[in-house]
């Protein structure tokens, strides 16, 4: 699900916000996460999941497109 249909999604349930509202308070929760996760933090919503950034070594991998060998960083 992208982000514009989650919008869709919420508007359809709450009809008395409007989607411009709607899509800033979904650039808000997102945010918030993203600022989270920079700063190391887990973020667990329960009945949901859990979030965290795994570091994990640098290695190659394919593009699945082309089939060209890439380096992925760390």
């Amino acid at each position: 699900m992208t982000k514009s249909k989650l919008v869709e999604k919420i508007s359809e349930n709450l009809t008395s916000i409007t989607k411009k509202d709607i899509k800033v308070i979904v650039d808000v929760i997102f945010d918030s996460m993203i600022d989270s996760l920079k700063k190391g933090e887990r973020i667990e919503i329960r009945g949901f999941g859990s979030f965290k950034v795994k570091e994990r070594n640098a290695r190659n991998g394919r593009n699945p497109k082309t089939g060209i060998i890439v380096n992925i960083p760390e």
